[in-house]
């Protein structure tokens, strides 16, 4: 019982990052939206970077990617809420009905993980050389956000045995 306790805990923990990450991004738009702006410019990158041509100048475009992030980060939020719900729920059923009870869990900690990890370690971090950045370096942070999402997901997938074992 007490792993069941602790990974309902930790897919609800991760729930609540993700609810706060969306909820700053919505509440604080302009703030934020000046990192994501950045980053699409490649305004402070290296000056002699040879990948400045990949830069993108159009507003929309920012806002279209923020928009995204924030949607990306309130279904993780959404899907792990769900996730632990459901696990809670099946807490004293049989071992292979709460195995089962982990799927929504599943899907928003790895819709967590490719959010940090594709959007901002690959296309941020990678593609727009965000890691150049001295003042828009979001890079450190993402790792640090989709190494706890992917750990919580290894953790989760173990598989549970019944109560009595």
């Amino acid at each position: 019982m007490t792993y069941r306790y602790s990974k309902i805990l930790c897919v609800a923990a991760m729930a609540l990052f993700a609810t706060l990450v969306a909820f700053g991004n919505i509440t604080d738009y302009g703030t934020n939206y000046a990192f994501v702006h950045h980053v699409f410019l490649m305004d402070s990158i290296f000056p002699d970077s040879s990948i400045h041509y990949r830069a993108i100048e159009s507003p929309w475009v920012h806002h279209a990617g923020y928009v995204l992030i924030i949607l990306l980060e309130a279904l993780t939020a959404v899907f792990c809420w769900l996730g632990a719900f459901r696990m809670l729920q099946a807490m004293r059923l049989p071992a292979r009905a709460f195995n089962r009870a982990k799927r929504h869990a599943v899907i928003g900690l790895t819709l967590g993980f490719l959010t940090w990890q594709v959007g901002f370690m690959s296309i941020g971090g990678e593609w727009f050389g965000m890691w150049m950045s001295p003042k828009w370096n979001g890079v450190p942070s993402a790792f640090h956000f989709l190494a706890t999402l992917i750990l919580v997901l290894i953790y989760l997938t173990q598989k549970d045995g019944e109560l009595d074992d």
